[in-house]
């Protein structure tokens, strides 16, 4: 039986069981009604919220009855899909649920299932509104803050809702990438239940004009992922090339239609490890929430990219460079509101940098990167011929390192910012050729743009009738300039290995700091788990 059948019968036995369950209900007569009240009371007296919850409606039932019929049938009903939306089923077990009513022969039975029931609420909506896990714990590079939602406001907007099934629906993420990841895992489910993709392709590089058995393989697993009609075709013909060659714009490699080493490796992920970045992403759209900015920049480590966002649509994008992976220079993920851009910047070193590289250089030899000024606590540039730094140690370093405005200028000639504690910012960069590299990580974790001066028109064009003008005016000052942006917008820096096309396909990207592997983990270990393969 199929995945989704087995689904809907759950799913229809459930609803059966909670619109069938008219409710044990507390009798009128005084005793009766104290030994309810005094059972919820005592069910959920440790957690405030709940507590206080019961308290304000004086302990009255709220699923428990027989107008809460069709409240119940929802709470069932969206326990049941939890993992549809890649939810631990073991949290959301709704068959725990009706087991808690179905077995209580007394008042205090049923005040203690009905506590149950709001427990249960509370907790999925937690989890399907605002993730599964708190990531920070799992990836101390992940800084992001998570809304999570008020336990006062769920329990009185449900209370308050006429239709509860439609509000239960509702408190999944809005976005419409959400959506697609949704409809995809449930696609990439199905063909999994179905056999996958076939058999791997062997190791090797395979180039148009080939033919063999790797050649028939490759096309195989190409016919079986969308990407080529069926063919009975054994060579490496033109259209296998084309396939290839949407396969790796789809992965972020180098579209030459050659599949070599990487492009194998990448064809040879197995769908089950696919469904897990998707499983992965569904989670940090939880994370991100609903509220990002009509316009918004959106940066993507993994997709080495950095967007401008208008209203859903991508109206201006570049590539980027991120930071290496080691540790202390990974980009960091978090949101923030970017509010002005500096033209012709000085680049102030940031002390781990000066420290642990340019200070080991410069007691080696005084004059070790000369183009950088030292500077003391007061601001004032110092001769390097006036220090000894072999008196030094990166702690009792007193100086700062300053880089001034230039062509040659670590950040280029403009840096874009938002004012945050981890010192991350976009700016340029005169390291071009880093641009044209198929995987994008040398930097100490700021963002670079491999198109800063175009980044800066698109932002401009919002305060000025000639960004360009208005641009090249202040850049041909050679002085260093703030320009503010007069409708500051937010800036999301996002790490996402499954990102659904809103054509209907799905890109892959590699996971190049490993943390996708980590949180999934963290995931598994919460409950959340891959849907069985059944014949």
């Amino acid at each position: 039986m199929r995945l989704v059948d087995l689904r809907r019968g759950m799913l229809a036995a459930a609803a059966a069981a909670l619109l069938g369950l008219a409710g044990p209900q507390p009798s009128h007569a005084a005793m009766d009604q104290a030994a309810f009240r005094q059972a919820v009371a005592e069910a959920a007296s440790d957690d405030a919220a709940v507590a206080a919850f019961y308290r304000d409606r004086d302990y009255a039932a709220f699923w428990t009855t027989a107008e809460a019929a069709e409240r119940r049938a929802a709470l069932l009903t969206a326990l049941a899909q939890a993992p549809d939306h890649g939810l631990p089923a073991t949290r959301h077990d709704p068959h725990a649920l009706i087991a808690a009513f179905r077995e209580a022969r007394t008042l205090r039975d049923i005040g203690r299932a009905e506590v149950m029931a709001t427990r249960m609420f509370l907790s999925y909506a937690r989890d399907i509104g605002s993730g599964v896990i708190d990531p920070r714990r799992v990836v101390t590079d992940i800084k992001r803050q998570i809304d999570r939602p008020d336990p006062t406001d769920l329990l009185a907007g449900l209370a308050a809702a006429d239709n509860p099934g439609a509000f239960l629906r509702g408190l999944a993420p809005r976005s419409p990438e959400y959506a697609r990841l949704l409809r995809e895992k449930t696609r990439l489910e199905r063909r999994i239940a179905e056999g996958g993709w076939g058999p791997r392709v062997p190791s090797g590089t395979l180039r148009p004009g080939q033919t063999g058995e790797s050649v028939v393989a490759l096309r195989n697993r190409m016919i079986a992922m969308g990407y080529l009609a069926r063919s009975a075709a054994a060579s490496y013909d033109a259209a296998l090339q084309k396939a290839v060659q949407a396969f790796q714009f789809d992965h972020g490699l180098e579209p030459d239609g050659v599949a070599g080493a990487g492009t194998v490796d990448e064809i040879n992920i197995a769908p089950e490890d696919r469904l897990k970045s998707i499983l992965v992403a569904m989670e940090r759209e939880r994370w991100l929430g609903n509220d990002r900015g009509d316009r918004h920049v959106l940066v993507n480590i993994t997709d080495f990219h950095a967007r401008i966002i208008d209203a859903g649509e991508v109206v201006f994008q570049t590539r980027s460079v991120v930071g290496k992976n080691v540790n202390d220079q990974r980009t960091p993920e978090f949101s923030d509101v970017m509010d002005h851009m500096v033209i012709n910047p000085s680049w102030h070193v940031p002390r781990s940098i000066t420290v642990k590289e340019y200070l080991p250089k410069m007691q080696a030899n005084p004059n070790a990167h000369g183009y950088l000024q030292l500077v003391d606590s007061r601001g004032r540039v110092v001769s390097r011929g006036a220090v000894d730094f072999s008196n030094y140690t990166a702690r009792t370093f007193p100086f700062a390192l300053k880089q001034p405005p230039s062509q040659a200028n670590a950040l280029g000639l403009v840096k874009f910012m938002f004012p945050n504690p981890y010192n991350i910012y976009l700016h340029d960069t005169p390291s071009k050729s880093l641009f044209a590299r198929e995987v994008r990580t040398f930097s100490h974790g700021c963002i670079r743009l491999g198109d800063p001066f175009d980044f800066a028109y698109a932002l401009l064009a919002a305060q000025t009738d000639d960004p360009k003008g208005f641009f090249a005016a202040r850049l041909a000052s050679g002085r260093e300039t703030r320009v503010d942006l007069e409708q500051p917008l937010p800036i999301h820096i996002i790490y996402r290995t499954a990102i659904a096309d809103p054509a209907g396909g799905m890109q892959y990207r590699r996971d190049v700091y490993g943390r996708d592997a980590a949180i999934f983990d963290a995931l598994q270990a919460a409950g959340v788990a891959l849907a069985p393969v059944r014949g």
